[in-house]
């Protein structure tokens, strides 16, 4: 079973449970700050996907396999939910919708598309696997040996929160050779056939390239009733760029 930070609803409605699936390299820690604030009206439970965070770990990194494993938190709770994901765990909820639409009620992805992409993310498990942690006692060192391969400070703190400093010495808490023989499938799209007619939101950041005006045809195949947002000033991480923003855009749209 996939691990679960759960958010207790302070003023609870008839809503069902938003569950939350982060994205490639993060956690359900990333969403502390959002999961805490959408609880204000019902229970959040933000997920650690397979090989991230406190979860199992496994061999495959597949959609099917990410699915199924979201499938059986969503069958201990009881369908239906609502259902958010970003990039990767965006394409895991996708795929969970298209194959078992009666678990979820609505669905929102957070710029990502149903396509397979291009870019390669194995540089970030190697930099982060070459890392020398016998040497490191704290994150800043951490972040200091990690900038001679990673430029970009705010990738590098989020890597970094997925680093165990209470382990001596510390460890990832991320299954990185099973992440990264996987990546073409995670960066892929397996073609997954299906419908869901449930209400859905493709949530994108304006300054994105994850979701092009192209792949609108191919999202309303399989997603009807998709509605299209963006965030401006906002990239593919929108949600730690634009927290505010992005929380109310979620929240309007599952009230509705």
């Amino acid at each position: 079973m996939l691990a679960q930070t759960r958010h207790a609803a302070s003023a609870p409605i008839s809503a069902p449970t938003l569950l939350i699936a982060h994205g490639l390299y993060g956690s359900g820690r990333n969403w502390g700050v959002i999961a805490r604030r959408l609880a204000d009206r019902r229970e959040v439970i933000a997920l650690d996907m397979r090989n991230h965070g406190d979860s199992p770990r496994s061999d495959t990194q597949s959609y099917s396999d990410m699915a199924a494993d979201l499938a059986e938190v969503i069958e201990t709770l009881g369908p239906p939910v609502d259902l958010l994901g970003h990039s990767m765990g965006g394409k895991a909820a996708m795929q969970l919708a298209l194959t078992r639409p009666d678990l979820i009620r609505r669905l929102i992805v957070a710029d990502i598309a149903p396509v397979a992409y291009s870019h390669d993310q194995t540089r970030h498990a190697h930099a982060m696997a070459a890392l020398d942690l016998s040497q490191i006692t704290n994150r800043a060192e951490a972040d200091t040996a990690l900038a001679a391969t990673i430029e970009d400070p705010s990738l590098r703190a989020f890597f970094l929160q997925s680093l165990d400093l209470r382990e001596r010495p510390p460890r990832w808490k991320l299954n990185l050779p099973a992440l990264e023989a996987e990546m073409p499938k995670i960066v892929g799209w397996p073609g997954t056939k299906g419908r869901f007619d449930g209400p859905t939101l493709f949530l994108t950041g304006a300054e994105s390239r994850y979701v092009l005006p192209e792949h609108r045809e191919e999202i309303r195949g399989l997603f009807p009733k998709a509605r299209f947002a963006k965030i401006p000033g906002a990239g593919h991480w929108l949600h730690a760029e634009k927290p505010r923003e992005f929380e109310e855009t979620v929240r309007v749209f599952l009230e509705t």
